[in-house]
């Protein structure tokens, strides 16, 4: 039977999970779904990891969204369901503790591009176009676009680019803020190891609760955001990882976490 996800770890600290029909574009089947759903499930409860990477087989695509060929066969009911699988377990890669870079090695349309918006940081191979491409199509993006496109780019950017269903390059999707970088397709990989591996390197109770931090501050009110920040930071105090921290600067050596 195949594996439409793969999964591997570095010692490190660092996962890396691959969608895996270059055949389909990587587009989201239920197959797909329910391996992926299972996989974030597991990272979630995961301590000994510390970053992830999500990427896709194959040159050409980073995922196409929903597999059409499979909807074409469903009725509404089915539909809805499908689209609902969609958007739970996109959300459950915004939610893992964890921070995750998506390494946009082709293109994304769809819930494709809404799953990259639900990771952390995104990269992209220069050679890749994004775009929310769904009311040419007769839909509106439904699992997350209308909500965390806005939130990344500014309103009307958004609209825009959801309105009008447009294909961007990454070289546009880079100058406004839709990804963090877009470099040559050879050096991608290379690129979000190197980032993964910075984020490993630090105290991954820091990172945990510095993601959360920013993650629930952005919709509140700034008083509420600079408690949840106060909550955050105490949760490091009684740390070991603080203290080895403290001990690193004043032996200027470089700390050692274990996530204590």
């Amino acid at each position: 039977m195949p594996s439409f996800v793969s999964y591997e770890s570095f010692e490190n600290g660092i996962a890396l999970v691959t969608l895996n029909r270059p055949e389909a574009a990587n587009a989201l089947s239920i197959a797909l779904l329910n391996e992926l759903s299972k996989l974030l499930d597991d990272l979630a409860f995961d301590k000994s990891v510390r970053a992830v990477i999500i990427t896709g087989a194959g040159d050409k695509a980073f995922c196409a969204g929903a597999d059409l060929k499979e909807r074409a066969g469903m009725d509404e009911t089915e539909v809805q369901k499908t689209v609902a699988y969609i958007r739970e377990t996109i959300n459950k890669i915004e939610q893992l503790p964890h921070p995750v870079i998506a390494a946009l090695n082709g293109s994304a349309f769809g819930g494709g591009l809404e799953l990259a918006l639900a990771c952390d940081i995104r990269i992209a191979a220069d050679t890749a176009q994004f775009g929310l491409t769904e009311t040419s199509l007769g839909i509106i993006p439904g699992a997350g676009g209308t909500q965390r496109l806005p939130r990344l780019i500014g309103i009307g950017k958004a609209k825009e680019l959801i309105f009008t269903a447009k294909r961007i390059t990454a070289k546009e999707a880079e100058q406004i803020g839709l990804i963090e970088y877009a470099v040559p397709r050879t050096q991608l990989m290379e690129k979000a190891l190197e980032m993964a591996g910075q984020i490993a390197a630090n105290a991954p109770i820091a990172v945990r609760q510095a993601k959360l931090a920013v993650n629930r501050g952005f919709d509140v009110d700034l008083a509420t955001g600079l408690r949840l920040e106060q909550m955050a930071y105490e949760v490091t105090i009684p740390t070991k990882d603080r203290l080895e921290g403290l001990r690193a600067f004043k032996e200027k050596r470089k700390p050692i976490y274990k996530g204590e």
